[in-house]
């Protein structure tokens, strides 16, 4: 999706990557096992969290 907005723009790539605490751009593998998780017994207890999965981005 990244590479979709930003495209070989080095100067807006920088700048997402500037604005991630983490320091790198998050794969599509991370958001996936984040939900994996979510659909299984491990997460059984979890009720009405809206867990953020973002890399620090959005820093409650």
């Amino acid at each position: 999706m990244v590479e979709r907005v930003v495209g070989d723009d080095e100067a807006v790539q920088e700048g997402l990557l500037a604005a991630e605490p983490i320091g790198r751009i998050g794969k599509p593998e991370e958001i996936a096992s984040t939900v994996v998780y979510l659909c299984s017994d491990d997460a059984s207890f979890v009720t009405g969290h809206p867990m953020v999965v973002d890399g620090g981005y959005v820093v409650p």
